[in-house]
């Protein structure tokens, strides 16, 4: 295989986990009801519906707060997508030292994202992106060892 080629399957994985990071946090930004994204899991993990918690006087400002907490959460997660890409981008992944730091911060969190969903949302629909944020971190680090310096 080409060396640039090989090259390219080295950085663009890690490119498209960025854009992809990016993607869900517009989608927590900018949904009117964020938490309604992922409702199963969530009613799963409380044990009751959405429309049962919010029926609860106490609970009437409720969906403000999760408003709040989401579109936090929405910016942390584009934010960290805007990091990885302009990282990958500024580097192009061009040095063993480069590859090798941001392969092992994407792993640290794939594996804490993995046991966040495997352990408290298992019935989350964001299972299928992290199997694919994991093949493709795998597909780079694959190919990062095949690159020669």
């Amino acid at each position: 295989m080409k060396e640039k080629t090989i090259h390219n399957l080295t950085w663009i994985p890690l490119f498209l986990i960025g854009l992809g990071a990016v993607g869900l946090g517009l989608g927590w930004l900018i949904h009117p009801q964020p938490w309604m994204l992922d409702q199963p899991p969530n009613e799963a993990l409380l044990q009751t519906s959405f429309q049962n918690l919010f029926a609860a006087d106490i609970n009437a400002h409720l969906p403000d707060y999760l408003l709040v907490i989401y579109r936090f959460f929405g910016w942390w997660v584009l934010s960290i997508g805007l990091l990885i890409m302009t990282y990958v981008q500024v580097t192009r992944m061009g040095t063993a030292l480069a590859r090798n730091s941001i392969l092992g911060v994407l792993l640290v969190i794939l594996i804490g994202v993995a046991y966040m969903v495997f352990n408290f949302i298992p019935l989350s629909p964001f299972k299928n992106a992290l199997y694919l944020q994991s093949a493709m971190w795998l597909t780079s680090a694959y190919y990062s060892i095949q690159l020669k310096d």
